[in-house]
Protein backbone atom coordinates (compact mmCIF):
# COMPACT_ATOMS: atom_id res chain seq x y z
CA UNK A 1 0.00 0.00 0.00
CA UNK A 2 1.09 3.55 -0.70
CA UNK A 3 0.30 6.44 1.62
CA UNK A 4 0.07 10.16 1.04
CA UNK A 5 -0.99 13.35 2.78
CA UNK A 6 -4.56 14.56 2.55
CA UNK A 7 -4.14 17.76 0.56
CA UNK A 8 -1.73 20.06 2.39
CA UNK A 9 -2.49 18.61 5.79
CA UNK A 10 -0.26 16.36 7.82
CA UNK A 11 -2.87 13.58 7.81
CA UNK A 12 -1.46 10.40 6.28
CA UNK A 13 -4.02 8.35 4.35
CA UNK A 14 -3.84 5.19 2.28
CA UNK A 15 -3.96 5.96 -1.44
CA UNK A 16 -6.99 3.71 -1.75
CA UNK A 17 -10.03 4.38 0.42
CA UNK A 18 -12.69 1.83 1.34
CA UNK A 19 -16.15 3.07 0.42
CA UNK A 20 -18.74 1.70 2.84
CA UNK A 21 -22.02 2.63 1.15
CA UNK A 22 -22.30 -1.03 0.10
CA UNK A 23 -22.55 -2.19 3.71
CA UNK A 24 -25.68 -1.90 5.83
CA UNK A 25 -29.15 -3.30 6.34
CA UNK A 26 -30.95 -2.92 3.02
CA UNK A 27 -34.37 -2.58 4.64
CA UNK A 28 -33.12 0.47 6.51
CA UNK A 29 -31.89 2.39 3.49
CA UNK A 30 -32.24 3.13 -0.18
CA UNK A 31 -30.16 0.38 -1.78
CA UNK A 32 -31.26 -3.23 -1.99
CA UNK A 33 -27.88 -4.50 -3.23
CA UNK A 34 -26.01 -3.77 0.00
CA UNK A 35 -24.31 -6.45 2.11
CA UNK A 36 -25.40 -7.34 5.63
CA UNK A 37 -22.87 -7.39 8.45
CA UNK A 38 -21.84 -11.00 8.04
CA UNK A 39 -21.35 -10.63 4.30
CA UNK A 40 -19.50 -7.33 4.72
CA UNK A 41 -17.05 -8.61 7.33
CA UNK A 42 -14.60 -10.26 4.87
CA UNK A 43 -14.18 -6.97 3.01
CA UNK A 44 -13.25 -5.06 6.16
CA UNK A 45 -10.77 -7.82 6.99
CA UNK A 46 -9.37 -7.75 3.47
CA UNK A 47 -9.00 -3.96 3.60
CA UNK A 48 -6.90 -4.22 6.77
CA UNK A 49 -4.77 -6.98 5.26
CA UNK A 50 -4.12 -4.90 2.13
CA UNK A 51 -3.33 -1.75 4.09
CA UNK A 52 -6.49 0.10 3.04
CA UNK A 53 -6.91 2.09 6.25
CA UNK A 54 -8.87 5.11 4.95
CA UNK A 55 -12.54 4.15 5.49
CA UNK A 56 -15.40 6.30 4.25
CA UNK A 57 -19.07 6.15 5.20
CA UNK A 58 -21.98 8.56 5.82
CA UNK A 59 -24.78 8.94 8.32
CA UNK A 60 -27.42 8.39 5.61
CA UNK A 61 -25.96 5.17 4.23
CA UNK A 62 -28.58 2.53 4.94
CA UNK A 63 -30.26 4.57 7.63
CA UNK A 64 -27.13 4.77 9.76
CA UNK A 65 -26.45 1.03 9.75
CA UNK A 66 -23.36 1.46 7.58
CA UNK A 67 -21.79 3.53 10.36
CA UNK A 68 -22.73 0.81 12.86
CA UNK A 69 -21.08 -1.87 10.72
CA UNK A 70 -17.96 0.25 10.24
CA UNK A 71 -17.61 0.97 13.95
CA UNK A 72 -17.84 -2.68 14.90
CA UNK A 73 -15.50 -3.71 12.07
CA UNK A 74 -12.80 -1.36 13.37
CA UNK A 75 -12.99 -3.04 16.77
CA UNK A 76 -13.08 -6.52 15.26
CA UNK A 77 -10.34 -6.26 12.63
CA UNK A 78 -8.15 -3.30 13.54
CA UNK A 79 -7.56 -0.55 16.08
CA UNK A 80 -9.19 2.86 16.07
CA UNK A 81 -5.79 4.58 15.95
CA UNK A 82 -4.87 2.67 12.78
CA UNK A 83 -7.93 3.74 10.78
CA UNK A 84 -8.58 7.13 9.20
CA UNK A 85 -12.33 7.32 9.58
CA UNK A 86 -14.56 9.58 7.48
CA UNK A 87 -18.29 10.17 7.60
CA UNK A 88 -20.72 12.83 6.43
CA UNK A 89 -23.59 15.14 7.40
CA UNK A 90 -26.50 16.91 5.66
CA UNK A 91 -28.64 14.07 4.30
CA UNK A 92 -32.05 13.43 5.83
CA UNK A 93 -32.06 11.21 8.91
CA UNK A 94 -35.48 12.22 10.26
CA UNK A 95 -38.17 14.88 9.82
CA UNK A 96 -37.19 17.03 12.79
CA UNK A 97 -35.35 20.37 12.51
CA UNK A 98 -32.03 18.69 13.28
CA UNK A 99 -32.60 15.75 10.98
CA UNK A 100 -31.01 17.16 7.83
CA UNK A 101 -29.16 20.10 6.38
CA UNK A 102 -26.22 22.09 7.70
CA UNK A 103 -27.75 24.24 10.40
CA UNK A 104 -25.95 24.43 13.72
CA UNK A 105 -28.67 22.31 15.28
CA UNK A 106 -28.39 19.62 12.60
CA UNK A 107 -24.60 19.46 12.65
CA UNK A 108 -24.33 19.19 16.44
CA UNK A 109 -27.13 16.63 16.63
CA UNK A 110 -25.92 14.50 13.76
CA UNK A 111 -22.25 14.40 14.72
CA UNK A 112 -23.18 13.00 18.12
CA UNK A 113 -25.47 10.42 16.50
CA UNK A 114 -22.66 9.37 14.12
CA UNK A 115 -20.18 9.08 16.98
CA UNK A 116 -22.58 6.81 18.86
CA UNK A 117 -23.13 4.57 15.86
CA UNK A 118 -19.43 4.44 15.05
CA UNK A 119 -18.52 3.68 18.66
CA UNK A 120 -15.80 6.34 18.76
CA UNK A 121 -15.24 9.74 20.30
CA UNK A 122 -13.78 11.41 17.21
CA UNK A 123 -14.08 11.46 13.43
CA UNK A 124 -10.95 11.97 11.35
CA UNK A 125 -12.56 13.59 8.29
CA UNK A 126 -16.09 15.02 8.56
CA UNK A 127 -17.66 15.91 5.21
CA UNK A 128 -20.63 18.13 4.48
CA UNK A 129 -22.39 15.76 2.10
CA UNK A 130 -24.11 18.47 0.04
CA UNK A 131 -24.37 22.27 0.06
CA UNK A 132 -27.29 23.63 2.07
CA UNK A 133 -28.73 26.72 0.34
CA UNK A 134 -31.11 27.41 3.25
CA UNK A 135 -28.42 27.88 5.90
CA UNK A 136 -25.93 30.78 5.97
CA UNK A 137 -22.44 29.47 5.28
CA UNK A 138 -21.16 31.33 8.36
CA UNK A 139 -23.49 29.29 10.59
CA UNK A 140 -22.31 26.05 9.04
CA UNK A 141 -18.60 26.84 9.14
CA UNK A 142 -18.68 28.11 12.72
CA UNK A 143 -20.49 24.96 13.85
CA UNK A 144 -17.90 22.80 12.07
CA UNK A 145 -15.09 24.82 13.62
CA UNK A 146 -16.62 24.21 17.04
CA UNK A 147 -16.49 20.45 16.38
CA UNK A 148 -12.80 20.68 15.53
CA UNK A 149 -12.07 22.76 18.63
CA UNK A 150 -14.05 20.30 20.78
CA UNK A 151 -11.97 17.39 19.45
CA UNK A 152 -14.94 15.58 17.92
CA UNK A 153 -13.57 16.12 14.40
CA UNK A 154 -9.97 16.30 13.21
CA UNK A 155 -10.33 17.56 9.62
CA UNK A 156 -13.15 18.92 7.47
CA UNK A 157 -14.24 17.92 3.99
CA UNK A 158 -16.97 18.82 1.52
CA UNK A 159 -18.69 16.86 -1.22
CA UNK A 160 -20.47 17.44 -4.53
CA UNK A 161 -21.20 21.13 -4.91
CA UNK A 162 -20.46 23.92 -7.37
CA UNK A 163 -17.01 25.46 -7.08
CA UNK A 164 -18.50 28.86 -6.20
CA UNK A 165 -20.36 27.29 -3.28
CA UNK A 166 -17.19 25.61 -2.06
CA UNK A 167 -15.31 28.91 -2.42
CA UNK A 168 -18.01 30.73 -0.46
CA UNK A 169 -17.75 28.28 2.43
CA UNK A 170 -13.95 28.34 2.44
CA UNK A 171 -13.93 32.14 2.37
CA UNK A 172 -16.26 32.36 5.37
CA UNK A 173 -13.90 30.11 7.32
CA UNK A 174 -10.77 32.02 6.32
CA UNK A 175 -12.03 35.50 7.16
CA UNK A 176 -13.29 34.34 10.55
CA UNK A 177 -10.27 32.26 11.48
CA UNK A 178 -12.23 28.99 11.47
CA UNK A 179 -11.12 25.55 10.30
CA UNK A 180 -11.19 25.20 6.52
CA UNK A 181 -11.90 22.22 4.30
CA UNK A 182 -8.96 19.94 3.63
CA UNK A 183 -10.75 17.45 1.35
CA UNK A 184 -13.25 17.48 -1.50
CA UNK A 185 -15.14 14.30 -2.32
CA UNK A 186 -16.80 14.53 -5.70
CA UNK A 187 -17.55 12.24 -8.58
CA UNK A 188 -14.48 11.95 -10.77
CA UNK A 189 -13.60 9.20 -13.19
CA UNK A 190 -12.59 8.74 -16.81
CA UNK A 191 -16.28 8.83 -17.81
CA UNK A 192 -17.15 11.88 -15.72
CA UNK A 193 -14.63 14.71 -15.88
CA UNK A 194 -16.69 17.88 -15.53
CA UNK A 195 -14.98 18.76 -12.24
CA UNK A 196 -11.85 19.53 -14.27
CA UNK A 197 -13.45 22.85 -15.30
CA UNK A 198 -13.57 24.66 -11.95
CA UNK A 199 -13.50 22.47 -8.85
CA UNK A 200 -10.23 20.66 -9.49
CA UNK A 201 -8.28 23.83 -10.37
CA UNK A 202 -9.61 25.41 -7.18
CA UNK A 203 -8.59 22.39 -5.09
CA UNK A 204 -5.09 22.47 -6.60
CA UNK A 205 -4.80 26.17 -5.83
CA UNK A 206 -6.10 25.81 -2.26
CA UNK A 207 -4.22 22.62 -1.40
CA UNK A 208 -7.41 20.60 -0.97
CA UNK A 209 -7.05 16.86 -1.53
CA UNK A 210 -9.53 15.13 -3.82
CA UNK A 211 -11.03 11.87 -2.52
CA UNK A 212 -13.21 10.94 -5.50
CA UNK A 213 -16.20 8.66 -5.19
CA UNK A 214 -17.25 6.41 -8.08
CA UNK A 215 -13.69 6.29 -9.49
CA UNK A 216 -14.86 3.34 -11.62
CA UNK A 217 -18.08 5.06 -12.74
CA UNK A 218 -20.33 2.75 -10.70
CA UNK A 219 -18.44 -0.18 -12.22
CA UNK A 220 -19.09 0.86 -15.82
CA UNK A 221 -15.37 1.51 -16.39
CA UNK A 222 -14.49 -1.95 -15.09
CA UNK A 223 -16.24 -4.16 -17.67
CA UNK A 224 -16.68 -4.28 -21.45
CA UNK A 225 -19.52 -2.37 -23.01
CA UNK A 226 -22.78 -4.31 -22.85
CA UNK A 227 -21.94 -6.38 -19.79
CA UNK A 228 -24.22 -5.81 -16.80
CA UNK A 229 -24.16 -6.60 -13.09
CA UNK A 230 -26.98 -6.93 -10.57
CA UNK A 231 -26.38 -3.34 -9.52
CA UNK A 232 -26.09 -1.86 -13.00
CA UNK A 233 -29.31 -3.52 -14.11
CA UNK A 234 -31.33 -2.31 -11.11
CA UNK A 235 -29.73 0.93 -9.91
CA UNK A 236 -30.85 4.03 -11.83
CA UNK A 237 -27.67 5.85 -10.82
CA UNK A 238 -25.50 3.11 -12.31
CA UNK A 239 -27.68 3.05 -15.43
CA UNK A 240 -26.71 6.68 -16.04
CA UNK A 241 -23.36 5.43 -17.32
CA UNK A 242 -24.89 3.42 -20.13
CA UNK A 243 -25.14 6.39 -22.47
CA UNK A 244 -23.90 6.54 -26.04
CA UNK A 245 -21.20 9.06 -25.09
CA UNK A 246 -19.73 6.59 -22.61
CA UNK A 247 -19.23 3.68 -25.00
CA UNK A 248 -16.08 4.96 -26.79
CA UNK A 249 -14.44 5.75 -23.44
CA UNK A 250 -15.21 2.25 -22.11
CA UNK A 251 -13.86 0.76 -25.34
CA UNK A 252 -10.65 2.78 -24.92
CA UNK A 253 -10.22 1.43 -21.38
CA UNK A 254 -10.70 -2.10 -22.69
CA UNK A 255 -8.08 -1.62 -25.42
CA UNK A 256 -5.47 -0.33 -22.98
CA UNK A 257 -6.27 -3.12 -20.52
CA UNK A 258 -5.97 -5.82 -23.18
CA UNK A 259 -2.68 -4.38 -24.43
CA UNK A 260 -1.38 -4.35 -20.87
CA UNK A 261 -2.80 -7.77 -20.03
CA UNK A 262 -4.55 -6.38 -16.97
CA UNK A 263 -8.06 -5.71 -15.68
CA UNK A 264 -10.06 -2.75 -16.93
CA UNK A 265 -10.65 -1.68 -13.33
CA UNK A 266 -6.92 -1.30 -12.81
CA UNK A 267 -6.55 0.88 -15.89
CA UNK A 268 -9.51 3.11 -15.02
CA UNK A 269 -8.32 3.54 -11.44
CA UNK A 270 -4.72 4.13 -12.51
CA UNK A 271 -6.03 7.03 -14.60
CA UNK A 272 -7.65 8.58 -11.51
CA UNK A 273 -4.54 8.00 -9.41
CA UNK A 274 -2.38 9.72 -12.04
CA UNK A 275 -4.00 13.08 -11.26
CA UNK A 276 -1.92 15.20 -8.85
CA UNK A 277 -5.00 16.54 -7.06
CA UNK A 278 -6.13 13.06 -5.99
CA UNK A 279 -5.19 11.98 -2.48
CA UNK A 280 -7.16 8.73 -2.44
CA UNK A 281 -10.12 7.50 -4.49
CA UNK A 282 -12.94 5.84 -2.56
CA UNK A 283 -13.51 2.29 -3.82
CA UNK A 284 -16.55 0.19 -2.99
CA UNK A 285 -15.95 -3.55 -2.64
CA UNK A 286 -18.57 -6.28 -2.87
CA UNK A 287 -16.39 -8.95 -4.53
CA UNK A 288 -13.01 -10.18 -3.40
CA UNK A 289 -11.19 -8.92 -6.49
CA UNK A 290 -12.43 -5.33 -6.14
CA UNK A 291 -9.91 -4.23 -3.50
CA UNK A 292 -7.16 -6.38 -4.98
CA UNK A 293 -7.62 -4.68 -8.36
CA UNK A 294 -7.66 -1.28 -6.68
CA UNK A 295 -4.41 -1.88 -4.83
CA UNK A 296 -2.82 -3.36 -7.97
CA UNK A 297 -3.65 -0.12 -9.81
CA UNK A 298 -1.05 1.61 -7.65
CA UNK A 299 1.61 -0.35 -9.52
CA UNK A 300 0.29 0.57 -12.96
CA UNK A 301 1.98 3.65 -14.39
CA UNK A 302 0.15 4.67 -17.55
CA UNK A 303 2.19 6.23 -20.33
CA UNK A 304 1.41 9.64 -21.75
CA UNK A 305 0.08 7.90 -24.85
CA UNK A 306 -2.22 5.67 -22.83
CA UNK A 307 -3.52 8.61 -20.82
CA UNK A 308 -4.22 10.49 -24.04
CA UNK A 309 -5.99 7.48 -25.56
CA UNK A 310 -8.25 7.20 -22.51
CA UNK A 311 -9.10 10.90 -22.52
CA UNK A 312 -9.53 11.51 -26.25
CA UNK A 313 -13.08 10.05 -26.62
CA UNK A 314 -14.55 12.09 -23.75
CA UNK A 315 -17.38 14.47 -24.59
CA UNK A 316 -18.44 17.36 -22.33
CA UNK A 317 -21.75 16.74 -20.58
CA UNK A 318 -24.08 18.10 -17.94
CA UNK A 319 -22.76 17.84 -14.41
CA UNK A 320 -24.68 15.80 -11.87
CA UNK A 321 -24.02 14.36 -8.45
CA UNK A 322 -25.29 11.07 -7.08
Amino acid sequence: MEFTRLGRTGLRVSRIGLGCMSYGRAAAGMHQWTLDEEAAAPFFRQAVELGVTFWDTANVYQGGTSEEFVGRAITRFSRREDIVLATKVSGKMHDGPGGSGLSRKAILEQVDASLRRLGTDYIDVYYVHRFDPETPVEETMQALDDLVRAGKVRYLGASSMWAWQFAKMQHAAVVNGWATFSAMQDQYNVLKREEERDMIPMCLDQGVGLTPYSPLAKGRAARPWGQQTSRSSSDNVAKAFDRDVDEPVVNAIQRVAEARGTAMAQVALAWVLSKPVVSGPIVGATRTHHLRDAVAALELDLTDGELAALEAPYQPQDNYWW
